[in-house]
């Protein structure tokens, strides 16, 4: 058996190995949900005591996939979005608040719904 034939099953396997874990689902994955709680006390004013905002123009937070959450604040911390009000909460989280936040927030009962058969068909 040649030496190139060896390499490529595990070269083939290992790329396969790191194709199906991204680094979100790790970060998300890993974050602390009552470290979280603590760091939600200001996300309160907007988003709501639970998680699940009552005014329209704030997102529910609530039930989120922890990814989800993580990438988002890590965009807004990052200057990826832009939003004047989320820009000062985010700016000084560290990557284990955000993945302490998103577990937080995902773990929270969520109040989501889509439009799924409440539009009339015209």
């Amino acid at each position: 058996m040649n030496r190139i034939s060896t390499i490529k099953p595990v070269a083939f396997i290992a790329l396969l190995a790191l194709a199906s874990v991204s680094p979100l689902s790790l970060a998300a994955g890993s974050g602390n949900a009552e470290a979280g709680k603590a760091l939600a006390q200001p996300c309160q004013a907007c988003h709501g005591a639970d998680g699940n905002s009552t005014a329209p123009i704030y997102p529910r937070l609530a039930g989120q996939y922890p990814d989800y959450l993580a990438r988002a604040l890590q965009e807004y911390r990052d200057g990826e979005r832009v939003n004047p009000i989320m820009a000062v909460y985010v700016e000084k989280l560290s990557d284990q608040d955000i993945r302490d936040l998103a577990a937080y927030f995902s773990a929270m009962p969520g109040r989501l719904s889509d439009l799924h058969g409440q539009m009339d068909a015209k």
